[in-house]
């Protein structure tokens, strides 16, 4: 029997929460274990799947088409920019991090350079916080007992633009699987979650002390792009790197 429109809501929606927000939450906790580590490629990418999986999350609890997202974040944000009935609260620090993400975390296996300044991890923290609020279902009706249906939406989005006035601990999304993780005191995950985290966990915590540190690393292909043509038939590289890597060597030889 074909599902009703209503019950094909209900399991999209489950979709979006399970296969998205909910991973997303573990590739957030695994992102912050690297980055203790300071294992930095791996910090990058798993920040850049957080953020990615947030974001596909929001676009289809809104029923906005982003099939084309894969790893970029900003056709994500743009789409959201486009689509959505809302607009998206980010500070300035959570974009920079996010173009960054964009431009380094998606290549996994060096094909490129990369470097990070430090504080990366301040800024995911704040960004998944930013964007993770959004991660539910904000358009919906109630009825009431006096009769009549009410729309939850402008109730929803105004807790979510309120909050950006508050300490950031108390916004919680029933449910999540953050919010699980910090009520069970005997979760492993718990400690690299809340370890140096202004914006998770029950008790406030104003400030965090870093040792900001740079750290950068250049690729093979950046180093020697002759290589490139003998390196392509053996492995596959994204065309954006071939074509980068091209011009490199075309310059070299002028």
């Amino acid at each position: 029997m074909p599902l009703s429109r209503d019950e094909t809501d209900v399991l999209l929606n489950d979709f979006a929460v399970r296969s998205f927000r909910d991973v997303a939450d573990h590739d957030y906790i695994a992102a912050r274990m690297a980055a203790r580590a300071r294992l930095i490629p791996q910090f990058l990418w798993s920040s850049l799947q957080a953020i990615e999986k947030y974001l596909k999350c929001i676009l289809l609890l809104n029923r906005i088409k982003g099939r084309r997202v894969r790893h970029d974040l900003n056709t994500a944000l743009r789409l959201i920019e486009e689509h959505a009935r809302f607009k998206l609260l980010l500070k300035p620090r959570s974009v920079e991090l996010i173009e960054h993400l964009d431009t380094y975390g998606r290549f996994r296996y060096l094909e490129t350079p990369y470097h990070v300044k430090g504080l990366e991890l301040i800024q995911l923290d704040l960004t998944v916080w930013s964007v993770r609020r959004y991660c539910r279902i904000l358009d919906f009706e109630i009825s009431w007992p006096a009769g009549g249906d009410r729309s939850k939406f402008e109730h929803r989005l105004r807790a979510i633009e309120a909050s950006e006035a508050m300490p950031h601990r108390p916004f919680r999304l029933p449910g999540g699987a953050l919010e699980k993780i910090i009520e069970d005191e005997e979760h492993p995950a718990r400690e690299p979650l809340l370890w140096k985290n202004m914006f998770f966990g029950w008790r406030p915590r104003t400030r965090v002390r870093f040792s900001p540190s740079f750290h950068a690393t250049n690729s093979p292909l950046s180093m020697h792009p002759q290589i490139l043509d003998e390196v392509l038939k053996y492995v596959y590289l994204p065309k954006e790197v071939v074509d980068h890597y091209r011009q490199r060597v075309e310059q070299v030889e002028k």
